[in-house]
């Protein structure tokens, strides 16, 4: 789950971690008022969206007078935003973060996320942050210090300190990185997430550090232990279809193809649409049914792939294990029957009872497409999207 950088902040100041005064509107005039409790003249304006790149898709303003904190806020809210981040998706700005202006001499970058290859939670850092981050990454990847945290130790400041003179900072700015960095570690281990990212961490002229924004992703698995971090859900940022998914367990994700899959299990589903793409399709999503595949999953499943009028035909790749293949083969009937499927629909089903599933497909009277293998079905895919 990601969440906006107005309740990012609030997480970092929940565990101790310094940020600018800041708050949340969601009108015009809420924005002035919040202006108006913040001290100086200068504030910046931020829309609220689940992106990076917002400055540069005019999404950050630093207003003067009161005058424009109202003239910016209007400017953003209401509207729908899309960033190098979102793969040209817009996003709707239903709240901007109000929030006191600083004075920046340099932007340092700093993230903590899962590294899968040392099995450990993993700080990454330079001394060259800001929107160009992923530039400095790919062109310089010298400036990308890196420290691996060790799961039985944990977290010890000497390593902060360490990082923070590696980056270049004076013995008080590294003084304040450790506990920035120590209050990151116990917030993502406490709230079980993901990924954390500050960027910028900024140098002030002042010379102390400042949190100027973050961004956090949660492991959805661990939602169930963290109501407070659920309640902080915004569904309005997410995929329609993808939302919708998630109230029936479906692990969904909307894809740019025309061929729409359903599969049980996450590896086969990535194997089918590796397949259609080598047999010249684009598959139209990622679609995993789960082991437990039913009637009601089924139907529910034909009725999000259908949602995409994109959609042309529809690859069934069902390895029934858990449940047998009969059972699954009724279930797509009754989908079919039920949802009134339209387009194509190739089905190639293996395992338990197969032979059984088969003949009930069969036999069913609708133009169900068979197909002997994931090859095979790919191939029927394209070929039928192909001869429409």
């Amino acid at each position: 789950m990601n969440f906006h950088e107005y309740q990012a902040k609030q997480l970092f100041a929940d565990y101790g971690i310094a940020v600018p005064t800041g708050r949340v509107a969601r009108t015009p005039e809420e924005a002035v008022d919040a202006a108006k409790t913040i001290p100086g003249d200068l504030w910046v304006i931020k829309a609220q969206i689940h992106a990076g790149g917002r400055g540069k898709a005019g999404g950050v303003k630093l207003a003067k007078t009161l005058d424009e904190v109202r003239e910016y806020a209007k400017g953003m809210l209401g509207t729908r935003m899309a960033t190098y981040q979102t793969a040209g998706v817009e996003l709707p700005v239903d709240s901007v973060l109000v929030c006191e202006g600083t004075d920046i001499a340099k932007e340092l970058y700093l993230s903590v996320l899962v590294d899968r290859d040392t099995k450990s939670i993993t700080f990454i850092a330079s001394a060259e942050g800001g929107m160009d981050i992923e530039q400095v990454a790919h062109e310089k990847p010298e400036a990308i210090k890196t420290l691996h945290v060790n799961y039985v130790q944990g977290l010890q400041p000497f390593e902060c300190r360490d990082l923070g003179f590696a980056l270049g900072l004076t013995a008080k700015q590294v003084g304040q990185l450790t506990k920035i960095m120590l209050g990151l570690y116990r917030l993502f281990n406490e709230k079980d997430l993901a990924l954390v990212e500050l960027n910028p961490l900024a140098i002030l002229t002042d010379g102390n550090l400042a949190v100027l924004d973050g961004k956090i992703n949660s492991d959805d698995n661990a939602s169930f232990r963290h109501a407070d971090l659920t309640a902080m859900r915004d569904i309005r940022q997410e995929d329609e279809t993808e939302v919708r998914a998630s109230q029936y367990d479906l692990n969904y994700v909307t894809m740019d193809g025309n061929i729409g899959c359903m599969v049980n299990g996450a590896g086969l589903a990535m194997a089918t649409m590796d397949v259609i793409k080598l047999e010249g399709g684009a598959p139209a999503n990622f679609l995993d049914v789960g082991g437990g595949a039913n009637k009601e999953r089924v139907t529910e499943a034909f009725k999000l792939i259908l949602s995409s009028d994109k959609v042309k035909a529809i690859f069934v790749n069902i390895f029934g294990g858990i449940v047998r293949c009969d059972m699954i083969a009724e279930g797509i009937i009754a989908a079919v029957k039920d949802v009134g499927v339209q387009i194509p629909v190739i089905v190639r089903l293996e395992g338990t009872n197969v032979e059984a599933g088969k003949d009930l497909l069969k036999n069913s009277g609708l133009a169900i497409i068979p197909a002997d293998d994931i090859n095979d079905g790919a191939k029927k895919a394209v070929a039928a999207v192909a001869g429409q």
